[in-house]
């Protein structure tokens, strides 16, 4: 599996941003969200579900995320002309 080409994180909030091949070879990008803690056994684990605290990190993070995509684009856009 690659890596992601961006990520985010605000405490134990993480946003990746992934870069993807589509059909012909069209790319595109996906946002991936997740949250990290410590299990009672001292491992780290990765969950999709979000305590209410957990919520204004997540919203910072893939504030964040969408940020970099659109100002990417517009590079991107530059670029091309």
């Amino acid at each position: 599996m690659s890596a992601p080409i961006k990520k985010f994180a605000v405490g134990g909030v993480q946003a990746a941003v992934w870069q993807n091949e589509g059909k012909e070879g069209a790319q595109y990008n996906t946002v991936s969200i997740d949250k990290r803690y410590k299990a009672k056994d001292d491992q780290w684990k990765s969950s999709g579900s979000f305590k209410v605290n957990d919520l204004p990190k997540a919203i910072l993070a893939l504030q964040k995320a969408y940020e970099y995509l659109a100002l990417k684009g517009a590079e991107e856009a530059t670029e091309a002309q």
